[in-house]
């Protein structure tokens, strides 16, 4: 057990999905694991483990925000030894081309700033995803009915943000989407040399307003979550 993770030793997969809604990864666990059993409740923030096509997984909530997401990566990395963590969650689409229900395969994070800054102080470290993950994830998307993205995003502590500013120029550099936790993901996985990879659904689109209906979020997202149990397992 950790502070934050309720799990015994041996409960955790070397294989975790991160979603940020906890719920989120309750169904996800319903949906497409084989015998999921409840490993963690600690806080509200549930997590499961079960077997994909006889691999063990592990879905894990992470909350909103990278401070969020570094408290539950730290402690699997360092505490219950995870080898490879995906992000799954939403997005908002920022380029025109970036529809509502597409998938975006995150190749880089921008950010203004992580948990990780008071490390590197003046130098601008860029993390990376691990290149055998994303190609996977590539290959698993192809052939499917939903539209995919891989290249930069944005990732932002700030939900209302108040920056038009910003959000202009991640657009007029080619940003794809912007969401809250990949960044300090990506961050962690180099630090620990273990696998990392953000695969988001675009929920909403930050010029147009179009945002997904709630009777099409659960297919959509179901792609995103099969997408990325093939890329782990490839």
């Amino acid at each position: 057990m950790t502070v934050h993770i309720g799990a015994e030793q041996g409960q955790i997969a070397e294989t975790v999905l991160m979603p940020g809604d906890p719920y989120r990864a309750r169904w996800a666990a319903e949906t497409f694991l084989e015998g999921a059993e409840l490993v963690n409740e600690v806080r509200g923030m549930l997590g499961f483990t079960g077997t994909y096509k006889g691999n063990r997984v592990t879905i894990q909530g992470s909350g909103m925000g990278m401070p969020s997401i570094s408290i539950y990566a730290n402690e699997l990395i360092r505490d219950y030894g995870a080898k490879t963590l995906i992000r799954i969650g939403s997005c908002g689409g920022m380029q025109p081309h970036v529809k509502v229900r597409v998938v975006v395969i995150a190749m880089t994070c921008t950010t203004v700033g992580t948990p990780s800054n008071t490390i590197f102080r003046e130098l601008n470290f860029s993390p990376c995803a691990d290149y055998g993950l994303l190609e996977a994830a590539v290959a698993a998307a192809r052939g499917r009915d939903v539209g995919v993205h891989v290249g930069g995003i944005y990732s932002s502590d700030t939900f209302y943000d108040e920056r038009p500013d910003l959000n202009k120029e991640m657009t007029r550099h080619g940003i794809l989407g912007v969401e809250m936790e990949a960044a300090e993901l990506y961050m962690l996985a180099n630090r620990y040399g273990v696998r990392a990879l953000g695969i988001m659904t675009v929920s909403d689109h930050l010029q147009t307003g179009e945002a997904l209906p709630s009777d099409q979020r659960e297919k959509t997202f179901g792609d995103m979550v099969e997408i990325a149990l093939e890329a782990a397992f490839a």
